[in-house]
């Protein structure tokens, strides 16, 4: 019994401090879920036609770009499959978005956009970095306590068909309070394994002791960060922009097992920066690879290929296409997007439960003090 109320009274009022945490992450995370179908369908800029024609290379694109923008420095591209405009990082706080075909600048946006602004809530709370992420994680670590408290909460007393229709089916024509109970109760039991998964996933994001202890619980060790860096002393300086295309070319048809057309490729600043490679972008995981700028080598700071990982590493590689539902496409992101739904709906469910317990209870007290 000292356990049960225990359990009962840190569900109520880690509850009620995380709650507003709780539903702001919710709701965000619902919006987010189908980030790039929203944008699919509202910003036309995002596509273009290849009559036929393939990407042109990255110097090509730069160059497209540099038309318009001379005093601009080009970091990236990230080019984002077949019909797709690339997207060009340069040093301002705009995307330059490309048609990989032509060359020609189709459009510029600004970054801080309508998801951006859902994003920063998301990560921070719309509040400063440093307080806000806080915040966020230890908020995702209440949340995570309450799962498990909650299914102790839910746990029917019996098994039998009362007790089973109690914790497993809404009774949808019930008064309010009964109802509002049910959608709290029954729906946070059958949305706990995906909220466990939101949980854990964002902790993981959150804190580095969080992220180390679950890599060390499936049997990875931490290795030392390997820096990559080009060897400028065992070979002659080479033309940057030739050697970029290069690794381009070598990224999507040597290094590439799933969409080989959607790559990032990086400008190196200097002759011993490494060209940076970010392929395999599939289902919310992606591969970091680092070339030697002379040699075009891959250097040990590059991720394997996903088969190849080991089972703590690939944890840790899929971790984000898990947190947003992408692990199984579309099937996964509907599911995701209602179990976030159903997380934001916890707290006002649970808050009415226990406003409505409050009320009982001071309503009680007052019939005791009038009592003659």
């Amino acid at each position: 019994m000292i356990l049960k109320k225990i359990n009962a009274w840190v569900h109520l009022w880690f509850g009620i401090a995380s709650g507003i945490v709780v539903v702001i992450l919710g709701i965000t995370g619902c919006i987010l879920v189908f980030e790039q179908e929203i944008r699919n369908v509202s910003s036309p800029w995002l596509h273009a036609e290849s009559k036929g024609k393939e990407f042109l290379p990255p110097s090509k694109i730069q160059e497209g770009v540099l038309k318009v923008l001379p005093n601009k420095a080009v970091h990236s591209i990230w080019y984002y499959g077949e019909n797709r405009t690339a997207q060009v990082r340069v040093n301002s706080d705009s995307t330059v978005f490309v048609d990989p075909y032509t060359a020609k600048v189709v459009a510029m946006a600004d970054l801080e956009d309508f998801f951006h602004i859902v994003e920063e809530g998301h990560f921070y709370l719309w509040l400063p970095k440093e307080i806000g992420s806080v915040i966020v994680g230890w908020g995702t670590f209440i949340f995570f306590i309450l799962l498990l408290t909650g299914l102790v909460l839910w746990w029917p007393k019996r098994w039998n068909k009362k007790g089973r229709d109690q914790s497993f089916k809404i009774e949808w024509k019930a008064r309010f309070k009964r109802l509002n109970y049910d959608l709290h109760n029954v729906l946070g039991f059958y949305s706990i394994i995906i909220a466990l998964l939101f949980a854990i996933t964002g902790l993981m994001m959150s804190f580095q002791w969080f992220n180390k202890g679950l890599f060390w619980m499936a049997g990875g060790m931490d290795q030392p960060r390997i820096e990559a860096v080009s060897d400028t002393l065992s070979n002659p300086q080479t033309k940057m922009l030739v050697q970029v295309d290069k690794a381009w070319y070598k990224g999507m048809n040597e290094l590439a097992e799933h969409n080989p057309k959607e790559i990032i490729v990086s400008f190196p600043k200097k002759a011993s920066e490494a060209i940076y490679i970010c392929t395999d972008m599939f289902n919310g995981s992606w591969r970091d690879v680092y070339l030697d700028q002379h040699t075009l080598e891959v250097l040990p700071a590059s991720n394997k290929k996903l088969l190849d990982e080991n089972f703590a590493d690939l944890i840790r590689r899929i971790n984000y296409g898990v947190h947003i539902g992408a692990i199984g496409e579309l099937p996964t992101k509907i599911l995701f997007f209602i179990v976030s739904l159903i997380c934001a709906s916890l707290p006002i469910t649970g808050f009415v439960i226990w406003w409505g317990k409050k009320k009982k209870s001071g309503k009680r007290k007052k019939r005791i003090f009038r009592k003659p």
